[in-house]
């Protein structure tokens, strides 16, 4: 009887999370656990004095979860169900690339992020992250392949990278791509929920990691466990739940990240070479039951770094980026966020000294949207993707005078 009910707390959790008919309230979910300092939670709040405005390109993509710019200023588009699109900033949604593999769409897996390489305009390489089957199992992998002259199909395909299957593991499969200043690829991987929660804190497996690999798929030079037995060469942090959203700071060039915490303890982290971000050992959270996570109440611990901000009750944080500040100078530097579950846009000032959070803006809560997405285009403009069956592509610019 108690496995049954602790099964029907997991199930109702998720379906809290997952849904977009529940708002979020401002009850905290671990009202006990004390932030590490200050504005570490719940920043004070800070408006906009702008002008701008917030525009809707199309409502016609199948849950979009990634996308990035080809050089003419087109948008290349993944779609969750299995599919890469090119949408043009006018909203026209080309037809469904060709020669993308199968996509295990279950659970919450699918195909996930897409990114072109550093050097599109020479190798015309795309890249993108999704989840497939072996033996029978979901595994995430990250292949590579180039768009054709006619822009009509992605030729030469290859997995470049694979993750061990996890049995029955259906949740948590991350997985944000970005290139870093050396063109190498770093990738987030979750922990697979409950399946494969025990080895986030193993370096010998990439659940619960971010990887940072070369373009081939091979470990990047110069990664922290490069050199140790039993670790894999390829990984770069440690000690996450299911993580994205990456974003390099403009100016500081440090690597910024987001990930979906339990029942709360979402977390913004500051991403370190090598750094341990704790899960499961500590969190801002607490288990779908109601329980501590991992049966203590521990929220940090030496040797483990905290989050720079973190939310309770939960918003499942997606896609995160930083604003270059070229048409709204007044959000130069500021840290946007992709709410799922919270049905918002975050924006989030930082103190330029310290990189912590002093203030917080709820964007396009009128909206009630699920925010899968977000990043800035090579124009000045925002772009933003909802998680949705008619998934939207918005745009918010400067509002004209």
């Amino acid at each position: 009887m108690k496995k049954t009910l602790y099964i029907l707390f997991i199930v109702f959790g998720f379906l809290i999370s997952a849904t977009n008919s529940i708002a979020q309230n401002d009850t905290k979910e671990a009202p006990d656990q004390i932030p590490e300092f200050p504005n570490q939670t719940r920043a004070p709040s800070i408006s906009t004095q702008a002008d701008y405005q917030v525009s809707m390109v199309t409502d016609e993509l199948s849950f979009p979860w990634g996308m990035d710019f080809l050089p003419n200023g087109d948008l290349i588009i993944s779609e969750k169900p299995g599919r890469i699109r090119i949408v043009s900033l006018e909203g026209k949604i080309g037809p469904p690339l060709l020669g993308i593999p199968p996509v295990r769409y279950e659970g919450s897996g699918g195909l996930f992020d897409v990114k072109l390489s550093p050097s599109f305009e020479k190798d015309r390489k795309v890249f993108w992250t999704y989840v497939s089957t072996k033996n029978g199992e979901a595994m995430n992998q990250v292949a590579s392949g180039t768009l054709s002259p006619n822009q009509s199909k992605i030729e030469n395909v290859k997995v470049i990278y694979e993750i061990e299957p996890i049995s029955g593991g259906r949740f948590h499969f991350g997985s944000r791509l970005l290139f870093d200043s050396e063109g190498m690829l770093l990738v987030t991987f979750g922990d697979r929920f409950r399946n494969g929660r025990e080895k986030v804190q193993q370096v010998d497996s990439a659940l619960g990691k971010i990887i940072r690999i070369t373009p081939e798929g091979n470990p990047a030079p110069g990664n922290p466990f490069e050199g140790q037995a039993g670790a894999l060469p390829e990984i770069w942090s440690v000690g996450h739940r299911n993580p994205q959203g990456l974003a390099f700071h403009p100016e500081t060039h440090e690597l910024w990240e987001a990930e979906h915490g339990p029942r709360a303890g979402d977390e913004i982290n500051q991403i370190k070479k090598g750094a341990n971000y704790g899960w499961p050992i500590v969190s801002y959270g607490i288990e779908y039951n109601g329980s501590p996570v991992n049966g203590t109440e521990i929220t940090q611990q030496v040797g483990m770094v905290s989050p720079v901000y973190y939310y309770d009750p939960a918003t499942a944080p997606s896609g995160i980026s930083f604003y270059s500040g070229k048409l709204i100078p007044e959000w130069k530097n500021n840290l946007f966020v992709a709410m799922l579950r919270g049905m918002y846009v975050a924006r989030l000032e930082l103190d330029p000294k310290t990189g912590r959070v002093i203030g917080e803006e709820k964007l396009l809560t009128d909206e009630k949207q699920r925010f899968r997405n977000i990043t800035e285009g090579p124009d000045g403009v925002i772009y933003l993707l909802t998680d949705d069956e008619k998934g939207r592509l918005y745009k918010i610019t400067k509002k004209p005078i």
